[in-house]
């Protein structure tokens, strides 16, 4: 039985690429280089759990650019056109509408964005020309209960500000265009048919989580009153926390990313009015004034803020969160304290949201990060739950008005259902732990010379994934192994 998806993979540090294209401070050497590790990592354990679908090989769809986009200005972060990948619904589901904004982080400096431009998260030339649509965006009822037979869209992320700002760089043939391209994606998708939807739900993970936050208003308004239209973010609750060192790590970061690409103008104006356009890039700032319903569903101990902005190797230059960073288990009391900190913010960051009826919240305390497209956590037998509720279901709920879904967790370690991610050193090796149980990968592989690493669940069947570094062929991924 074949079961195999192709995958373009850089190297998960991509040391070699980043050292010829960036100059400049040590730290900020690093801590791209610790973004851009994590990143990969969380986008192949989402490859890994789609290569093992509840069912049969997940559905693969195929990449549409949006030609005309650039006529527009709305091109990618080196020129190239926009685009998306679309699943046409059927029977009820023909007249509704899902739209799903890829994530994959923010660059905030012209080296970190000229970087960028030669990955896919800069460049459409480098998209993968299919994607397995999985969870949220599966074909399947018994995966994907409530919208599987919908019209359901992935549109790729290439500009670097979640789909926002506008401006360009001539010297270094940057173009930040977010905001062009998420206009021009939803004027086509009209075109195709969006238009005549009569319930939709505007969706994202990541970084496309938090666009789901700043353009949800803007999506309601594309629509007449009559139809239904909610929306979803998915691991977009970045928070304006301290680091571990009392520093502010991410608001410095999106300071960059703010100023550079001129995402003020993307910005809504009941924030804009009274708070500084950095201050408002945080959804802890604009959620509350979100007028459309909106879902927060996220971990309250994220493990990208863990990595990226709360113990970044910047400010941690003797290691002692190392260990505690990789793996949730090897945290000391005085981490755990931290973290328990962290999520105590995050909880109060949406109070005055979660009073609302309208909205509806899935805050799980794991250690996780963008949960609606991995199969594993969106809906499975052991998927993460809370009130005997997996998160499709009590998405489902909410979109569809059965129940009013305020769920949240009691603190780690009380949740057995999670599907922690734990962080091995990942030059050599890398264990994807599928349950709170403690993973061993069964073998190790070299990264850099294309071999395979696994991944193994304790109760579960064995994974393997494939890597590929830059010159070497092109590499499947598959359940049942690695295959040259």
């Amino acid at each position: 039985m074949e079961r195999m998806k192709q995958v373009q993979v850089l190297s998960l540090f991509v040391c070699a690429l980043i050292g010829n294209v960036l100059s400049g401070s040590s730290h900020d050497f690093q801590d791209l280089k610790d973004r851009e590790g994590v990143l990969s990592f969380l986008e192949y354990s989402e490859a890994v759990s789609s290569s093992s679908s509840v069912t049969d090989e997940p559905l693969m769809v195929g990449l549409t650019l949006i030609q005309g986009a650039d006529s527009k200005g709305a091109v990618c972060l080196d020129g190239t056109l926009p685009g998306y990948h679309l699943d046409r619904g059927s029977g009820t589901g023909k007249d509704s509408w899902l739209i799903q904004l890829e994530g994959g982080g923010w660059c905030n400096t012209i080296r970190n964005c000229v970087y960028r431009k030669t990955t896919r998260r800069g460049s459409s030339k480098l998209f993968e020309k299919q994607l397995p649509f999985t969870g949220i965006l599966s074909n399947k009822v018994e995966e994907n209960p409530d919208f599987f037979n919908w019209n359901r869209v992935k549109v790729r992320y290439c500009d670097g500000a979640s789909f926002s700002g506008d401006s360009q760089i001539e010297a270094s043939q940057l173009y930040f265009r977010g905001q062009r391209i998420w206009s021009a994606a939803m004027e086509y998708l009209m075109a195709e048919g969006m238009q005549n939807a009569t319930q939709a739900l505007l969706s994202g993970c990541s970084a496309g989580g938090l666009a789901s936050i700043i353009h949800c208003d803007e999506f309601r308004e594309l629509f007449p009153q009559s139809t239904k239209v909610k929306c979803l973010s998915d691991a977009g609750m970045f928070l304006n926390a301290k680091d571990i060192s009392g520093g502010r790590t991410l608001q410095n970061f999106y300071s960059g990313v703010v100023s550079l690409q001129d995402v003020q103008k993307s910005l809504p104006s009941t924030c804009i009015d009274h708070l500084d356009p950095t201050s408002c890039f945080f959804p802890q700032n604009l959620v509350a004034a979100v007028r459309t319903p909106l879902f927060l569903l996220n971990s309250a101990y994220d493990v990208w803020q863990l990595q990226s902005s709360l113990a970044p190797s910047s400010a941690d230059p003797r290691g002692t969160w190392k260990e505690c960073k990789q793996n949730y288990a090897q945290c000391n009391s005085s981490q755990i304290q931290f973290l328990q900190d962290f999520r105590n913010q995050m909880l109060d960051a949406i109070k005055v949201f979660s009073a609302s009826n309208q909205n509806g919240l899935f805050i799980n305390s794991c250690f996780a990060h963008c949960q609606s497209e991995r199969q594993d956590t969106w809906f499975a037998d052991d998927s993460p739950r809370m009130g005997n509720r997996r998160i499709a279901q009590s998405v489902g709920d909410w979109y569809f008005d059965r129940e009013n879904v305020k769920a949240v967790d009691c603190p780690y370690p009380c949740d057995n259902t999670c599907h922690n991610l734990v962080f091995n050193d990942v030059v050599s090796n890398i264990t994807f732990s599928q349950s709170t149980s403690h993973m061993k990968p069964l073998a190790q592989g070299t990264i850099f010379n294309g071999h395979c690493i696994s991944y193994a669940h304790s109760a579960g069947p064995e994974f393997l994934i494939a890597f590929q570094a830059e010159d070497s062929q092109e590499l499947n991924i598959s359940s049942r192994g690695c295959q040259f």
